[in-house]
């Protein structure tokens, strides 16, 4: 019988259900962060092969160099090479193309995923976008398929952004270089890179001679500004500035005055405020504005200056408001200093304290961009009136002060994920999208300087973070994934092309990594086992000299005989901590060291010996605290010059 011949309520039946089983095969929408705007499924995957090729629609010298971004990445990640070409595509290959879409933006971009994938876009910032999404896609699957489809995705938000605060700690480079790839990989667009500031006295004895404070760029125009105990160069600098822009993340420099300025009053005592505190700037002395001018333009002057990108920030944030005087003046300053940013061709960014500094001096807002973080320091909807354009960073929100006890330690994701938006400025409650809010940002401020925190602690704390602004600012309101999915999802995905910060070995618990026997001075596959880790061996100890270590990494170095003590311990950031613990000649012993974000244990024969967790530390005979964290992703990739013989190496992924 033919399906024609049907009754028609049973034919209409039959047509319903074979419409709800072609709903039902069409491939479902990808999970990638940010989520994807826009998904139309279709039927069957589409699976690289041995002939893919990553094909330019034209010879356009940017476009072949997003393409290659793309090919490295794949092997990068998936040990696949797919060579780079231009011209007409086939079957299997990857198309990137220009075409103008003025629905798309400046960011935005569809990709076409069916015989071939087809990415379109109308600047060159989309179709790189897309190769994020694509190798998003890939990476969750181990044959690299990608489910055909069509995707159209764009931003709610220009500006999508981080915060570090390298002043009080310093953050190597290398470090930086990963965190901006891990923001490129989610689209995030921004990093703010806080390049100046101080202790609290009340850590250093309430004197502010010995109140730890920085300034982390080599600097030609006053020598011995810059910090000793860590800084960058200007041309490492300049490096990162243009790296982190081929890569379409912005850089924005920022030198923070007229306030935390105490590693300007410490080279020159001058400059300090005898009244608000040696950490001020002393508005009324000439010397400080020959001293800021002179120290701005190194960096602002010339064909190429340091600063590259089109943004500078000059801080202006959290001075002192008892004195009428004063507030004309720190508005005076911060006025001066827009213009002064400005006249060297760069847009000028500012914390903005207006509303605490209310006052009558005149302060430019045309073309200037604020960080809108405290309500009471620049009430959002009045500065809008006045003309500045908003990024949204509400501190109560969006600050992570590690082990500080306040604000946050790790950033309430789950919170941020289901009600957050860049429109929401605190209490302060804008339309979505409204074009005065440019966008938003994170911060990490390492306050509590001196509290062991690590740079891995940081970035623990940063990445999640990372994961889930990135929706927030991307995607918007309008996510359609529940947070537990969300969450359990991120976790299947790469920091970024080559960047293993977190320390992970494969997705699994259990043991990931074992040998027989580690030998002095041999290289391990592995560079470290982040937090939650058991590292296991069996030792048969020999007499160590102090200083000697069973393993190394680039970051961390753990010792059978510490420096100091001559017991095992480990160091990492400039800390070194001892388990109190030293084996004997000919001793026979099973080690196991655990780790998790607040501690490291060590084990012996099955018998907890210390546990290294937050201590509490107290000053000014108890009336001020701090938690100083021992904590330490395990080093592994090098075997030290020891004598003792350790057997049996276990490296286990805790549950």
């Amino acid at each position: 019988m033919r399906i024609t011949n049907l009754k028609p309520g049973i034919l209409l039946l039959v047509v319903c259900l074979l419409n709800t089983l072609c709903v039902f095969s069409q491939n479902q929408k990808p999970f990638v962060i940010p989520e994807l705007k826009e998904w139309k499924g279709k039927q069957g995957e589409f699976i690289p092969g041995a002939e893919t090729k990553i094909v330019c629609d034209k010879e356009d010298p940017e476009l072949i160099r997003i393409a290659n971004i793309l090919s490295a990445d794949y092997k990068e990640m998936f040990g696949m090479e797919i060579p780079v070409a231009y011209g007409k595509a086939k079957k299997g290959d990857f198309v990137l193309k220009l075409k103008n879409k003025p629905d798309l933006g400046k960011e935005g971009y569809t990709i076409d995923i069916a015989d071939k994938v087809t990415i379109s876009a109308t600047h060159y910032a989309g179709v790189y976008w897309s190769t994020r999404t694509l190798l998003q896609m890939s990476e969750q699957s181990d044959s690299r398929s990608l489910p055909k489809g069509y995707i159209k995705d764009f931003p709610d938000y220009d500006i999508r952004g981080f915060m570090m605060d390298c002043g009080r700690k310093f953050i190597p480079m290398d470090y930086l270089r990963d965190f901006m790839k891990a923001m490129s990989y989610y689209k995030m667009n921004t990093f703010q890179i806080h390049l100046n500031d101080n202790g609290f006295k009340q850590f250093f004895g309430h004197d502010w001679n010995e109140t730890y404070a920085a300034f982390r760029l080599e600097c030609d125009t006053y020598p011995g500004l810059t910090s000793r105990d860590g800084y960058y160069t200007k041309q490492e600098f300049i490096d990162f500035q243009k790296e982190s822009a081929s890569l379409f993340v912005e850089i924005i420099p920022e030198i923070d005055a007229p306030a935390h300025t105490l590693a300007f009053s410490h080279y020159n005592k001058s400059l300090g405020s005898k009244e608000y505190g040696m950490d001020h700037l002393d508005l009324f002395n000439p010397e400080t504005y020959k001293f800021m001018d002179g120290l701005l333009k190194e960096y602002l002057e010339g064909e190429n200056p340091v600063f590259v990108g089109p943004k500078v920030h000059i801080g202006t944030d959290e001075y002192s408001n008892k004195d009428q005087k004063v507030v004309e003046k720190f508005r005076e300053f911060t006025d001066r200093y827009i213009k002064y940013v400005e006249s060297f061709g760069k847009q000028a960014c500012v914390w903005g304290a207006l509303t605490h500094a209310k006052g009558e001096t005149p302060v430019k807002s045309d073309n200037v961009i604020m960080s809108a973080w405290y309500n009471g320091y620049a009430d959002p909807k009045e500065m809008v009136k006045q003309g500045y354009e908003l990024i949204s960073i509400p501190d109560g929100l969006l600050y992570i002060v590690p082990a500080a006890g306040y604000y946050y330690d790790y950033l309430n994701t789950k919170y941020l994920y289901e009600n957050w938006t860049p429109a929401h400025v605190g209490k302060a409650v804008f339309e979505e999208k409204d074009p005065a809010i440019l966008g938003g940002m994170y911060a990490v401020w390492n306050d509590h300087v001196g509290n062991g925190i690590s740079v891995k602690d940081i970035h623990h704390r940063s990445f999640p973070a990372l994961q889930t602004l990135s929706v927030k600012m991307w995607t918007g309101k309008n996510v359609s994934v529940s947070y537990e999915d969300f969450a359990a999802k991120r976790m299947l995905l790469s920091e970024a092309p080559g960047v293993n910060q977190l320390g992970r070995i494969g997705r699994n618990t259990g043991i990931v990594y074992q040998l027989d026997e580690v030998k002095a001075g041999m290289e391990l596959p592995h560079e470290e086992i982040g937090y939650n880790y058991s590292v296991e061996f069996d030792i048969q100890a020999s007499e160590e000299e102090n200083g000697t270590e069973l393993f190394r990494s680039s970051n961390a170095v753990l010792y059978l005989s510490d420096p100091i003590s001559g017991q095992i311990g480990f160091s990492r950031d400039g800390y070194l901590n001892s388990f109190g613990f030293q084996l004997y000649p000919d001793e026979k012993a099973h080690i196991c060291i655990e780790g998790d974000n607040k501690s490291t244990v060590l084990k012996v024969n099955g018998k907890e010996v210390k546990k290294l967790d937050i201590e509490k530390r107290y000053f000014n005979g108890g009336k001020d605290s701090m938690n100083y964290v021992r904590t330490l992703v395990f080093p592994l990739r090098k075997a030290g010059d020891f004598k003792s013989k350790i057997s049996n190496l276990k490296v286990i992924v805790n549950k």
